[in-house]
């Protein structure tokens, strides 16, 4: 995808906004306080927009919130139309955005690595 300033600005916008009607306007129990918007991709011609979310929490707790989600993304294209200023509002297609949970999990095995190599090296002295 071709990437010009107009388009990160109104992912940027799509982004804030949504960050902030999941947090404080959408009142479905299954979506929870620890659902955050990673990024947000929309195309050119401003038909869709995937939105990367990442839910901290179990399997079946992802699933609820991303069924949460779609159920609600109606309701969320509707504010977001009132909010941001497009000839066309975006369709919205939630992912499922795990590099958090990834990027968490390889820091704790290299903390591991590196504790268990630091111990080795005073050993070998």
């Amino acid at each position: 995808m071709k990437t010009n300033t107009r388009m990160i600005r109104i992912n940027d916008e799509i982004q804030r906004e949504l960050a902030n009607i999941i947090r404080s306007e959408v009142k479905d129990p299954r979506i929870g306080s620890l659902t955050s918007v990673i990024r947000v991709e929309t195309t050119s011609d401003l038909k869709y927009c995937k939105v990367y979310v990442s839910v901290l929490g179990n399997e079946e707790e992802k699933a609820s919130v991303m069924k949460g989600l779609k159920n609600a993304g109606g309701f969320m294209r509707h504010l977001l139309a009132e909010r941001v200023n497009l000839r066309n509002t975006p369709e919205l297609i939630f992912k499922l955005d795990d590099s958090v949970e990834y990027s968490v999990r390889m820091n704790q095995l290299i903390n591991e690595i590196s504790k268990n190599s630091g111990s080795g090296d005073e050993g070998n002295e």
